[in-house]
């Protein structure tokens, strides 16, 4: 993943100011900063959710806006798992799966059984907690084996155990390689997960913290 030169401006208010970022691959990054700071807006624009005012965003070499209107192999959870509330979750992420067709039933189920929840429950995801819908916000990230994981505070709403199980998870994932990039507000997440981290302040990257141990 490369990113150069990108700035966002809506209105009056420039939300990115030229961010650059090239990351090696089969890492776990972290980008911190207040609220405000960008961080969810860099993560719409890596995944062509956005298009950047200027600048250019690479995915495993193909541009994003040009030779690809949206990444492959990216799994993307930006903010609150958005499901059709009458239908289950295993309906939810069945109907997703059907977009690109590229896996089976046993996927999901064992998907929805990765990260914790009961892929035979037939209640409706109205009904489910907050921590519920963002396991299974993760399930529908991870379904089709990306490369690639941006995630947008992968743990909010969730209770101490959810918390460990989706830490367990995501170094599970760098550890088969996929390179994972997330937002977090928790100081203890970013030093238990983050192999690097980037701090966001008024749309730049102000610092860059490394962890040695770990490259």
């Amino acid at each position: 993943m490369a990113i150069e030169g990108v700035s966002k401006q809506i209105g009056d208010r420039l939300i990115l100011d030229g961010i650059n970022l090239n990351v090696p691959p089969g890492k776990i990054y972290g980008i911190s900063g207040p609220n405000g700071s960008g961080k969810s807006m860099l993560l719409r624009v890596i995944c062509g959710l956005v298009h950047p005012t200027r600048g250019r965003v690479w995915i495993f070499g193909r541009e994003i806006g040009k030779d690809v209107e949206f990444p492959g192999e990216t799994g993307v959870l930006i903010e609150t798992p958005g499901f059709l509330p009458h239908y289950s979750g295993f309906r939810n992420l069945q109907l997703l799966a059907m977009i690109r067709n590229r896996i089976s039933r046993e996927d999901i189920v064992n998907t929805i059984r990765l990260v914790g929840l009961d892929p035979y429950e037939p209640k409706p995801v109205r009904t489910y907690s907050t921590g519920m819908r963002q396991r299974l916000g993760i399930a529908q990230a991870i379904m089709e084996n990306p490369r690639l994981l941006l995630l947008d505070e992968p743990t909010n709403g969730l209770d101490r155990e959810g918390i460990k199980d989706v830490h367990r998870l995501l170094k599970e994932l760098r550890a088969d390689g996929v390179t994972i990039l997330l937002t977090s507000h928790s100081r203890e997440e970013i030093d238990e997960l983050c192999d690097a981290e980037f701090v966001m302040g008024n749309g730049r990257l102000s610092s860059i913290h490394i962890s040695p141990a770990r490259f």
